[in-house]
């Protein structure tokens, strides 16, 4: 039977400002709008988690691609996942500099390598090999960025005051033909250690797809997710009955009782119910199933409006 196609797509757990309220509800809208244009023609779960990916990664509201936070040095660092359903094959790489878009990257080391996850220099030697352009590391840096980083650098500062504006992101689908894929991406948390890598590489962490049960990507402070792998746990749940709501919710209620950590995750079973579930304060996310557009950014505000309209708005800008 033919499936109807879903995507969700989330642009990070934490606290959004204001001021970026807007910013953030627009990128996931249009991140989600462009994955389900893909899945409405017929394409692939994956075609559709990379391209809505891809578009929060050149979006600067997000943490991820251009906008991406900076490490101890003042320079970005990136991590991207995806994976494949069908036969769970998985891309990542990690610490990588200069590129425009990981998780393009991430896609070819799942297709053109036997490895699953490349990191730093020698995703850097991968992706020339691959001929992806080159991007000044400076072009990838908002002035936000920098601000944040200089000030997280003085004496009294506290950086992870500011780790809880985190905004990881990434999407989750399944196509028509059944078939179900994750996809995230990130600039990791503000100030980190050079070489820090967090869960967003890390398979079954900051990502899983099977289609014997769904997809999930996640965000939050990283390694609280690695150390319950939260991605695969919200799995587990599905697989011994949950609905994705509560397999997301009974996840992120242990991550916080058993080791103190907030997140929020995006699920989608394989039957095509989803979920958009978090602990921090917000989190922006954007799904769409049977041509209704849904979003939202906080704690049970969810806003619902016919495709069509929110392709029409969207191409007169927001």
């Amino acid at each position: 039977g033919r499936m109807k196609p879903v995507i969700v797509v989330h642009g990070g757990a934490g606290r959004i400002f204001k001021e970026r309220e807007e910013g953030s509800r627009a990128g996931v809208v249009r991140a989600a709008l462009r994955g389900y244009g893909i899945l409405k023609k017929g394409g692939s779960a994956l075609d559709a988690v990379e391209e809505a990916v891809r578009s929060m990664e050149d979006d600067p509201h997000f943490n991820a691609g251009c906008g991406s936070v900076l490490n101890e040095k003042g320079e970005v660092e990136m991590d991207a996942i995806i994976m494949d359903g069908k036969n769970l094959d998985s891309g990542a790489v990690s610490a990588v500099k200069c590129i425009a878009n990981p998780i393009k990257l991430a896609r070819l080391v799942m297709e053109k390598t036997k490895h699953m996850l490349l990191t730093d220099h020698g995703a850097h030697l991968f992706a020339q090999a691959m001929g992806i352009p080159e991007t000044p590391g400076e072009k990838l840096v908002t002035e936000r960025s920098r601000e944040r980083w200089k000030k997280n650098l003085e004496p009294d500062s506290n950086p992870e005051e500011f780790q809880k504006d985190l905004g990881t992101v990434g999407a989750v689908a399944i196509d028509s033909e059944g078939n179900v894929a994750c996809a995230t991406s990130t600039g990791g948390l503000s100030n980190k250690l050079i070489g820090r890598v967090g869960d967003t590489a890390c398979i079954g962490s900051g990502g899983y797809a099977d289609n014997h049960s769904g997809a999930t990507s996640t965000t939050g402070h990283g390694e609280s997710i690695m150390k319950v792998v939260l991605a695969r746990l919200i799995l587990y749940h599905m697989e011994q009955g949950m609905s994705p709501e509560m397999a997301a919710d009974t996840a992120l209620d242990y991550m916080k009782t058993r080791v103190g950590g907030l997140g929020g995750v995006i699920v989608v079973n394989n039957s095509g119910e989803w979920a958009a579930r978090f602990s921090t304060k917000q989190m922006s996310w954007a799904t769409v199933k049977d041509d209704q557009l849904h979003y939202g950014i906080y704690a049970g505000e969810r806003h619902t409006k016919p495709v069509d309209e929110a392709l029409r708005s969207e191409s007169e800008g927001f």
